[in-house]
């Protein structure tokens, strides 16, 4: 093996530990979205936005500070919002 041949499979061994340490699993995503703003997506299509307060195994979530949108349109302001988790499309991050 040439040292070049060595080179280029230390550089690929290092992309590989970087790639190892980016990957990042749903739960490392939920933690780091706690208390900070997020859109819920329900199964039905309305949106839930607002910080998330907390959530469980069962992805039952509990919101403060709560807007519900129907079709993008905002239609009611909620100061706590309880969601059962089997109606959970997707959680995502907001920007503040």
């Amino acid at each position: 093996m040439s040292s070049e041949e060595a080179a280029n499979d230390a550089n690929k061994a290092t992309e590989g530990e970087a790639a190892e340490q980016n990957k990042r699993s749903p739960s490392d995503f939920l933690k780091d979205v706690l208390g900070r703003p997020v859109n819920v997506r329900l199964n039905s299509g309305t949106d839930y936005r607002g910080v998330l307060a907390c959530l469980d195994g069962y992805m039952n979530i509990a919101m403060e500070q709560t807007e519900e949108y129907v079709d993008g349109q905002l239609k009611s302001k909620y100061g706590d919002c309880f969601i059962r988790g089997n109606n959970v499309l997707y959680i995502s991050s907001q920007k503040r």
